[in-house]
């Protein structure tokens, strides 16, 4: 363990495991920012620094149990030493056998780790004895919906949601003053890693120099949202930046940042993990538990605060047999997420067990593990094993390091054997699946699990062509499905019809993490190409792992020539195409589909394929592996079947079909053997942190308060706490409140939140023409999401949105209800508040599905918004609409807007009690319209904690509050 002395404070932070190189300590409290490595001292007085000494020396040594400490612990009768095998100790734990209860036995190796952390934070006051009973009686406590506190070990953040997050810090410290207290207990008391990764965007491709000149790109447009992030690392204790073309924070997280086992000052415990970013579940196929919050709960979360959740059920996931050669990894997370969706797994863990998961590497746990919020579920935790071992190893963790995890675990039966039979654990419910029987597949045409079988797709798609719009269908007439569209493509002949491929993207952290399926789409473009096949030129294709890692096997391989070939080139090391940020299609391409209504395709290994998301002209957008994303390009149409026709006309004149350029599982083993080795690892991260010669070079302010700048489009202080004192609120009242949107099913967070381009005339653009913003530089409303101007001019921003008030036509406008105007949402908005009317929305089920992003809470709550009526919620958004003061309510079981004949143009009255103490978890709540109907809905406050922060109008005036009052130490 690294102490770091800071001005008399002793810091405390354990870094990764360190073979890879770990990070340099922790940029230092408050008063110090990194010239050429080192820390210089910044320009603030000594009142200053003891204010910060005193204070973060007692929340830090509050944080957690020590030895100075341990003999006043609630369970320190099982604190044990952990001794290495040639002497001395690795340190001391909190051990499970220890408390000789044969419940903890059946729990799921997910739920110890709760039961661990509960035990290690018990003080009888955040977290009691009563909460660590709660989960050792598990099998009884949870079908109760038991509500339980949490405190992750760490939180990572991605710049689109982090960006908003570190601004709350910020302007939570400056509120600290004005309520007459320190603003340096606005600190993170746990170990934050930011990495920036959804800036980046893909306007240069297919070209050799397309990584330089996009990274380039980033930067211009994003300068100033670096620099905050810059700052932020320097202005708060324990919060590591890492620069843009670092990768994806999944594929950092997995390969560099995971600690599997914590072991500070003595103490080891379960690494765990939150993060801003709906796919940090990857990380749960290392075995460390980890999900997706809000940015507003990752807040709590890094200020030292109990997160409070429900304790979850947990879906047994029993896995036999081995894939087929030729069947990947893709195949089978498509496969677990048609099944998972179908059992339920909604608000649960999934744990996988049996001699299967033996059969599958850890990439291919990890592509798994990613695509949890697919499947809708909290985790899908794998529990360490050997395996798990080989790939700390693999990508560089030292071997003491991997020694230590290992004697952890064992020592607290958290170590699994595959091939031993367990009969003890106990889930809430049971699937299996043999993985033999998995065939290859697709999903979409426009959710992640909607799979079609490779050999139906033709079949499904001319399904889709003829089905009434909706999730699977189009309505194109008969007569127009064999429409070809001919255009001039740079003086080239071109064509495209429904159907055609016009985006393919190697992209996502969700396959571009796993060797396997990426040598794999290296070997479909070298088989391609000694054949004599060629993508399209009109075809936009790009390449975006989610690792520095990948393109360097890549190139090693020899492998990432042939890629380049067919248009391939390495674009980005970052999140693009996968969150939309997929750049301009060709004009000529774009001209040929809209003035035709052509149903234009893409192509991607990500995981996810709502309409609207991966580009606006792309309303079939299907879910494959990175190698069927090559063959798809190459065949140029998804109206295909591979078995029987073929992908093109080879250099011979003879017809090459899928089969002839799909290589076997052994030619993909070879290549990663011979290519994919530890020395790459260590090599990247070693330098990660100076990789980017402009981050290096970018000045940031020296100052622990942020100078806010009035004049800024990125980075503005929020008005949250505007006039906030230390009373709270306590419950809003919403009479006769307004319908904003009627809204269907399924509607998520690029819906809501749209993270796409800013197109010209929206209110967003005219509010950056207002301010100077010449129109080249509107970038991105997810690039915009530091400043609250653009992220309520961003709400139902998204072309694709289906309003039932406006009789089902796409786009960002509703009726405004006393005139009959129609408005952009936000105009609408505008125009209500102006009139003093309270606002509603009405939804369908699975309402804010997809990304974790609180401006989706924000949004709504900017525009005044005081209520979510909806069938179901997605389990971050409905977090993120309470921490935001949004009141979720629930339709009853049977019961939606339809059956009860609301249209959506009546008022609205929510009958809640105005007494705090009146209010309890999911009670009725009865709503009235001024049309005489009445009905009865959930409240979705799910926990007492939930309760308090609704009290005082959100998670972020109750910490601020709390904070103020000493009560956050």
């Amino acid at each position: 363990m690294d102490t770091h002395v800071i001005r008399g404070c002793r810091c405390r932070h354990t870094p990764p495991p360190p073979a890879p190189g770990p990070p340099p300590p922790r940029h230092q409290v408050l008063f110090f920012r990194r010239r050429g490595g080192r820390a210089c001292q910044s320009r603030l007085s000594w009142s200053h620094r003891a204010l910060a000494q005193a204070h973060l020396t007692s929340a830090t040594a509050a944080r957690r149990p020590d030895s100075d400490d341990a003999t006043k612990h609630a369970f320190k009768s099982i604190l044990t030493s952990l001794p290495k095998p040639g002497g001395g100790e690795y340190g001391k734990f909190f051990s499970l056998p220890a408390l000789n209860d044969p419940r903890i036995d059946r729990l799921p190796y997910s739920i110890r780790v709760l039961l661990e952390s509960a035990i290690r934070h018990c003080d009888n006051f955040q977290v009691t004895e009563s909460d660590v009973e709660k989960i050792i009686d598990w099998e009884n406590t949870s079908p109760k919906q038991a509500e339980i506190p949490f405190k992750p070990a760490r939180c990572i953040l991605m710049d689109n949601t982090g960006v908003p997050a570190v601004v709350d810090l910020a302007a939570m410290r400056d509120m600290m003053p004005k309520l007459g207290c320190d603003p340096y207990k606005i600190n993170p008391l746990i170990p934050v890693d930011a990495v920036i990764d959804h800036a980046v965007r893909v306007d240069v491709a297919r070209t050799c120099d397309a990584l330089e000149r996009n990274q380039e790109l980033e930067f211009d447009r994003n300068k100033e949202r670096f620099a905050f992030l810059k700052w932020a690392s320097t202005a708060f204790h324990n919060m590591q930046v890492f620069p843009p073309g670092s990768g994806t924070v999944h594929q950092v997280n997995l390969e560099y940042l995971a600690r599997v086992v914590f072991n500070e000052d003595g103490i080891m415990y379960f690494d765990s993990v939150v993060g801003t970013d709906s796919h940090t579940t990857m990380v749960n196929s290392l075995g460390v538990a980890g999900w997706g919050v809000g940015g507003i709960e990752a807040v709590v979360a890094m200020l030292g605060q109990p997160m409070g959740m429900v304790l979850p059920g947990v879906v047994g996931f029993k896995l036999t047999g081995k894939l087929q050669d030729g069947v990947t990894t893709t195949d089978l997370v498509l496969t677990m997420t048609e099944m998972l969706r179908k059992h339920g797994a909604i608000g649960k863990f999934v744990e996988f067990y049996g001699v299967g998961v033996d059969e599958l590497s850890l990439p291919a746990r990890a592509t798994i593990a990613n695509m949890s919020p697919e499947y809708g579920a909290t985790m899908g935790f794998f529990p360490v094993d050997q395996v798990t071992l080989d790939y700390l190893k693999l990508t560089g963790r030292s071997n003491e390091t991997v020694s230590m995890v290992e004697a952890y675990l064992r020592a607290n039966k958290m170590f699994v054997e595959h091939h031993e039979t367990e009969t003890n654990r106990v889930y809430s419910s049971y699937l299996e699946l043999d993985l033999c029987k998995v065939e290859p597949c697709v999903a979409g045409p426009k959710r992640p699990h909607d799979r079609v079988p490779l050999k139906e797709m033709k079949s499904d798609w001319h399904s889709c062509l003829d089905n009434k719009v909706g999730f699977k269908g189009y309505a194109v007439p008969k007569e127009e499905q064999g429409k070809v569209v001919k255009f001039d493509f740079h003086g080239q002949p071109a064509e495209i019809k429904h159907g055609s491929v016009v985006l393919a993207a190697i992209c996502s952290s969700t396959n571009t993490s796993n060797p396997s399926v990426m040598i794999g789409a290296g070997l479909v473009a070298k088989k391609a190409c000694e054949l004599g096949l060629e993508v399209k030129p009109w075809v936009k294709t790009s390449l975006t792992p989610g690792s520095v890692v990948t393109s360097e096997y890549l190139k090693h391989s020899g492998l990432q020539e042939y890629l380049n070939q067919q248009g391939f080139h390495l674009a980005a090391h970052g999140c693009a195409t996968c969150v939309g940020n997929s750049g301009d299609l060709d004009e000529s391409v774009s001209a040929a589909i809209t003035e035709n209504d052509i149903v234009a395709a893409a192509v991607l290994s990500a995981n996810r394929n709502f309409e609207g998301r991966v580009h606006p002209l792309t309303r079939a957008n299907y879910l494959a592996s990175p190698p069927l994303v090559v063959a798809y390009a190459l065949a140029g149409t998804v109206d295909i079947d591979f078995d029987k026709e073929a992908i093109g006309i080879g250099k011979d004149g003879k017809e090459v079909f899928l089969r002839n350029i799909w290589p076997s599982n052994q030619e993909v083993e070879q290549a990663i053997q011979s290519s994919v080795k530890t020395h790459l690892f260590r090599q990247v991260y070693e330098s990660i942190l100076k990789r980017n010669p402009r981050w290096n070079v970018l000045q940031v302010p020296e100052a622990a308060l942020y100078p806010w700048d009035p004049n800024s489009t990125y980075i503005r202080k929020p008005p949250y706490f505007k006039g906030m004192s230390m009373s709270p609120p306590g419950p809003p009242t919403v009479k006769e409140a307004f319908c904003l949107l009627n809204l269907g099913d399924c509607i998520t967070t690029d819906h809501i939140s749209y993270s796409g381009k800013i197109p010209d005339g929206t209110p967003a653009a005219r509010y950056l023409h207002e301010c100077g913003v010449d129109p080249k530089n509107f970038s991105s409303y997810g690039g915009r999401r530091g400043n609250n101007e653009i992220v309520m001019r961003g709400a139902f921003a998204n072309m694709r949105i289906v309003n039932k008030l406006l009789d089902g036509q796409a786009g960002p406008w509703t009726i405004h209800v006393p005139t009959g105007e129609k408005l952009y949402v936000f105009d609408a908005a505008m125009k209500y508040k102006s009139e003093g009317h309270d606002l509603v929305i009405i939804a369908g089920a699975e309402y804010g599905s997809g990304s974790s992003r609180d401006s989706a809470a924000k949004g709504p709550m900017l525009l005044g918004v005081k209520s979510v009526i909806a069938k179901s919620f997605e389990r971050i958004h409905r977090s993120n609409l309470v921490g935001m003061g949004v009141i979720p309510l629930c339709f009853k079981e049977g019961k939606d807007a339809d059956s009860l004949g609301l249209t959506g143009r009546e008022r609205y009255t929510i009958h809640l009690p105005t007494n705090i103490a009146e209010i309890s978890p999911g009670q009725d709540v009865t709503v009235t319209t001024d049309d005489g109907r009445s009905f009865a809905c959930t409240l979705r406050l799910d926990t007492q904690l939930e309760v308090t922060y609704f009290n005082h109008g959100g998670i972020l005036p109750y910490m601020v509050r709390n904070l103020a009052a000493g009560q956050g130490k």
